[in-house]
């Protein structure tokens, strides 16, 4: 268990809308709600942009734009992290025969699914080595728009937080190093118990970590109920942590969290109570090697 740990917050992912009425929605929405979890103490802030009107997923650049520009108003320390995992969902047209896309396909090009990322230029950025059923479709990641990806991001001087969903992921993003498409040892993510992914428990962790160039960073991360034995484990197993409403909407069980910083709150807390505590973001930028 490391001394110093990163907690990173997701505000509020491209999964389906909840029902708990305090997800961040709407850019300012958003936006307050990563300033307040990074006052909490998180060091990192994971961000999506949901359409105002219909609370979906969006990958509106104007939104990000909107989003980004809130949070480093008030806050230029926090380390932003956006998402680029968007534009790889296949619904089939017939689920029996799926060489057809349906209306709710979102497939985009590599340059499409960075664009916002070339824009606004954060420290991180995801990058989904996963192809998946998940959400009642399929995500699909080639190696080919993975390479493309990974360069446009690289050029643009973001650092990849290479998100791992089962364990051929981890085999080929060592692959991707090999062929020097991704620096190593690189920082990765384990999404743990979502759908048809990899399950979230202890053995599973373990042997992810395992599978990890030596001295990568990590952290593993569970969906739902599993959020915050995820994050003790990854804790106690060498790795940092992730909570927010992006994975979970609850702080307890029945009991909808209030916000973001309400569960940055409470899993700082169970770092403290385990005698490590949370990372600055200077301390992040330092664990993970970015430019100060």
């Amino acid at each position: 268990m490391q001394d110093t740990i990163i907690i990173t917050c997701a505000l509020t992912g491209a999964g389906p809308r909840s029902k708990n009425p305090a997800q961040p929605i709407t850019p300012q929405q958003i936006a307050q709600s990563g300033l307040e979890a990074a006052e909490a103490g998180a060091a990192i802030l994971h961000v999506h942009v949901r359409d105002p009107r219909s609370g979906e997923f969006s990958g509106d650049l104007a939104l990000y734009e909107e989003t980004v520009g809130l949070i480093r108003e008030q806050n230029k320390d926090v380390i932003l992290n956006l998402t680029t995992g968007l534009g790889s969902g296949y619904y089939p047209k017939d689920p029996l025969l799926p060489r057809e896309p349906g209306p709710a396909s979102h497939i985009w090009t590599p340059e499409k699914r960075v664009e916002h990322v070339l824009r606004l230029r954060p420290e991180i950025c995801t990058l989904d080595l996963v192809t998946a059923q998940v959400f009642g479709g399929i995500v699909i990641s080639t190696e080919q728009v993975l390479t493309r990806m990974a360069t446009l991001v690289r050029d643009a001087g973001v650092k990849p937080e290479i998100e791992l969903f089962d364990a051929g992921d981890a085999v080929l993003a060592k692959h991707l190093m090999a062929r020097g498409v991704l620096d190593g040892p690189g920082t990765f993510s384990f999404v743990m118990g979502l759908d048809f992914t990899m399950p979230a428990d202890a053995e599973t962790m373990m042997y992810m970590r395992d599978r990890l160039p030596a001295g990568a960073q990590w952290q593993g991360f569970g969906i739902g109920r599993n959020q915050l034995p995820m994050a003790m484990l990854s804790a106690l197993l060498g790795g940092h942590v992730r909570v927010g409403m992006e994975d979970n909407v609850f702080i307890s069980k029945g009991v909808f969290a209030d916000s973001n910083a309400q569960q940055v709150r409470k899993v700082r807390r169970m770092l403290d109570d385990l005698g490590s505590t949370a990372a600055t973001p200077r301390q992040a930028r330092s664990i993970l090697g970015l430019t100060a």
